[in-house]
């Protein structure tokens, strides 16, 4: 059984290159921050080289030791640990030359391909141009548009969709013993990102710093330009907190925006409704269009390597006074 939750036309297409062993040597998987992209690449490695009746089995020992990260075929390139630099896809091509030592294929993934710097992109182009026949790599990425076109057109595209809020309660529920309540919120709160939830859910600190950002979002509305530059500068001395902050303060303008249409219901932060309600009167339509628009832009520069910290800048001076 894959150990995935959702995602049920991505394993079937892959359980099916397996079984027919029809597969490309080379897949993209792309989706939201913690939407299961590298735990379905994990997945998919223990799927190839599984010993059991029915891969991947979860309880051989090559199953195991990817699951564990000790398998010497099995490779986890995370950008999130530092840039895939090109030195990185220098060893893996070393490495990739030679058979797999004890499994049936080497596996390679590299995480958040989007980041890596733009020699080592080129320098994998001539791994895909030229695959050592025992090895499967597996990128993975924002958006296919944020890596280079040479690269997208020689792997096996697979986008990864935001599960039902519905299914992940219910699991979170059921697998991770979470009461309804916490549940219906968290669920509410992930963007349909299963990843997100399980890490919310196991680690108080996630809702602690919500708190936080969602506290200095309503501040700033208070503050004049040396608060709100003064959190730019704050916020950008901590590129790996920015996406998660900018989809926190983006839905809370969503929120204001279906606070104002009459749609309290559909709010994704449900336990701030008297706030959110307290502040739609202290802002026009035209304002929370205006500031939902510049946060998506924002975020769309930031995934193409603009300055961070002048991007922020940019943003939180247009953030509009509470009226």
């Amino acid at each position: 059984m894959w150990p995935v939750v959702g995602h049920e036309r991505a394993v079937q297409l892959l359980q099916r290159g397996i079984a027919s062993g029809q597969m490309t040597h080379a897949y993209l998987f792309t989706g939201p921050p913690q939407i299961g992209k590298t735990t379905l690449a994990l997945a998919f490695a223990q799927a190839l080289n599984c010993t059991g009746d029915d891969p991947p089995c979860g309880e051989c020992p090559a199953c195991h030791k990817i699951g564990h990260g000790t398998h010497p075929d099995v490779r986890l390139l995370d950008s999130r640990e530092g840039t895939i630099k090109i030195n990185h896809i220098r060893a893996l091509q070393r490495e990739a030359a030679l058979s797999p030592y004890e499994g049936r294929w080497r596996v390679y993934i590299l995480a958040g391909m989007e980041r890596a710097t733009h020699e080592a992109a080129n320098c994998l182009l001539k791994t895909l141009e030229e695959p050592p026949s025992q090895v499967k790599l597996i990128l993975t990425a924002l958006e296919a548009d944020l890596l280079l076109p040479t690269i997208v057109s020689r792997c096996q595209l697979i986008n990864l969709n935001p599960l039902p809020l519905a299914q992940i309660q219910q699991v979170l529920q059921e697998r991770w013993e979470a009461e309804e309540g916490e549940a219906k919120l968290l669920a509410r709160l992930s963007g349909g990102r299963m990843g997100w939830t399980v890490m919310a859910h196991q680690n108080e600190s996630v809702l602690t710093r919500r708190k936080q950002w969602l506290d200095r979002l309503l501040a700033m509305a208070e503050e004049g330009r040396v608060g709100r530059l003064d959190v730019a500068h704050q916020l950008s001395r901590a590129p790996d907190q920015v996406p998660d902050v900018l989809n926190l303060w983006l839905s809370w303008w969503r929120d204001l925006l279906l606070i104002k249409e009459g749609c309290p219901e559909a709010v994704t932060n449900m336990d701030q409704e008297a706030a959110l309600r307290e502040r739609a009167q202290r802002y026009s339509l035209q304002q929370i269009q205006e500031i939902i628009r510049a946060i998506q832009g924002t975020a769309r520069q930031l995934e193409q390597n603009v300055n961070p910290r002048l991007a922020l800048e940019v943003l939180l001076l247009r953030l509009p006074k509470a009226g």
